[in-house]
């Protein structure tokens, strides 16, 4: 079964009881500095795991990206 949800402005379908962790894992992320907002609210690190996607949320992932 699949759920849909808008990542980064696209529709997108996705594994129903996917966790926000898993979909960071699954787009290649892990590791990287990031913001998370889920239907414009921030998720913070700790809440990913236990932060699970239901069908029409709006997820954005934003990079910190360093420079000088």
């Amino acid at each position: 079964m699949s759920l849909s949800v808008v990542l980064q402005g696209s529709p997108t379908e996705l594994e129903d009881g996917i966790s926000l962790a898993d979909l960071i894992i699954q787009l290649g992320l892990t590791g990287r500095r990031m913001a998370v907002e889920i239907n414009a609210e921030l998720v913070p690190r700790s809440l990913h795991a236990d932060t699970l996607l239901k069908a029409g949320d709006h997820i954005e992932i934003v990079h910190a990206i360093g420079g000088g």
